[in-house]
């Protein structure tokens, strides 16, 4: 019987099937996976194909993440000693508090959202920093890549590239084709919000709001060509604006075509991206939970969808003096990430890096304690892992 701590994800959607496989294939590290949700025969699809794709049998498990005893008991049973949240940003606080009462380390790719308020924030998360801090545990924050990877890749270009970065423009680019007229690559409850919303971004110690998507830039993605792209709030900013010194600006942008735009403002405005509860036909529904069960699973997306993913920084700054600006960026091709995970490519660029955050605190070489984001961490080892594990990345110099 292997006696070794092992690692507990809960979460059983797309992100979840790539995390689960990846720490399968560095069992190794993990010694032993189990894998938790509220729908167990999700969690039953995902062993099953873990254990095809590895030859790794895992355990799974029910449970209800907004339970907090619940997880406590969970964890305690498992004998874990990382927790990796790939569940719903509005359980980040009720997994965070089991794994501190339980002296486990905390692994998330989202930061906290009020389900009742269209807001994220890292605020409540942060607070929790010195109870982790006192346990002698770790809080990975935002492990995904988007935030996640976006945060490392600028931690290297300031360790590697740069004294001192006074921009940064992050640049999100899925030209994937998945044959609907209308879906999410990842949850649409989540996805939607996040889109719908005002923009912001940070420029000289403040933060400016925006309408929604009114910012656009045609931006150049290597290997994908020019797509449109609209200035987002997206969590990175908060993390970076406070732990990258010198920035001036701090920018987010994603690609949408025109179909999906005009197909999210229809839905906006015929009231299906609410959030408040309605009555129909003497129920209460939600609409914009209602629309979630409409749209294609996210999960579903990847034997359909064909094309690339590139997602990378932008950083702007100054290097003995000089000023230079550098590129670094992932491209992930749709069928590629499939054939490997059963997952597209959004899925993948966000499980990969969820399994290297979790083996890095798992193996104590990102031992900074208390609630931490990426970039507060050496880049070096996850850089590393990011080139064996599937998510290569380059760095070209460019033009002032």
């Amino acid at each position: 019987m292997n006696n070794k701590k092992g690692i507990l994800i809960i979460g059983a959607g797309g992100v979840s099937m790539v995390a689960t496989i990846k720490c399968a294939k560095n069992i190794d590290t993990f010694g032993h996976i189990t894998l938790a949700s509220r729908t167990l025969s999700k969690c039953e699809n995902i062993a099953k194909t873990v254990l095809e794709k590895t030859g790794i049998k895992i355990d799974i498990a029910q449970i209800d993440a907004d339970d907090t005893q619940a997880l406590i008991e969970l964890i305690k049973k498992v004998n874990c000693k990382v927790v990796l949240n790939v569940a719903l940003p509005y359980q980040d606080l009720t997994i965070m508090d089991a794994c501190s009462a339980t002296n486990t380390h905390y692994i998330d790719t989202a930061n906290y959202e009020h389900p009742d308020i269209a807001k994220f924030e890292y605020k409540e998360q942060w607070a929790r920093n010195d109870d982790f801090a006192s346990k002698n545990l770790t809080a990975l924050l935002g492990s995904g890549f988007d935030p996640g990877v976006t945060g490392v890749f600028v931690k290297y270009i300031q360790q590697n590239y740069l004294d001192t970065i006074e921009y940064i423009d992050i640049m999100d680019c899925n030209a994937g084709d998945h044959g609907y007229a209308f879906a999410t690559n990842f949850n649409p409850e989540i996805n939607l919000r996040e889109v719908s919303a005002n923009g912001r971004y940070w420029e000289d110690g403040k933060w400016i709001e925006t309408k929604p998507l009114e910012i656009r830039v045609d931006h150049d993605y290597p290997e994908v060509g020019v797509k449109p792209s609209y200035l987002l709030y997206h969590e990175e900013l908060e993390s970076l604006s406070k732990n990258i010194k010198g920035l001036k600006r701090i920018r987010f942008f994603m690609t949408f075509g025109d179909s999906y735009i005009q197909h999210m403002n229809c839905l906006q405005n015929v009231g299906m991206l609410g959030i408040e509860p309605v009555i129909h036909n003497g129920q209460k529904i939600v609409p914009i939970e209602f629309l979630k069960t409409l749209l294609p699973d996210p999960a579903s997306l990847g034997e359909r969808t064909h094309g690339k993913t590139n997602i990378g920084c932008i950083c702007e700054g100054l290097k003995d003096g000089i000023r230079k600006k550098y590129y670094i960026y992932n491209i992930c091709d749709h069928q590629e990430c499939y054939a490997e995970t059963c997952s597209q490519a959004v899925s993948y660029t966000t499980g990969v890096p969820a399994m290297i955050g979790s083996k890095l605190v798992y193996n104590n070489t990102w031992n900074l304690r208390g609630t931490r984001n990426v970039e507060e961490f050496d880049s070096t080892a996850f850089m590393n892992e990011l080139n064996s594990q599937g998510l290569p990345w380059k760095v070209i110099e460019l033009d002032l």
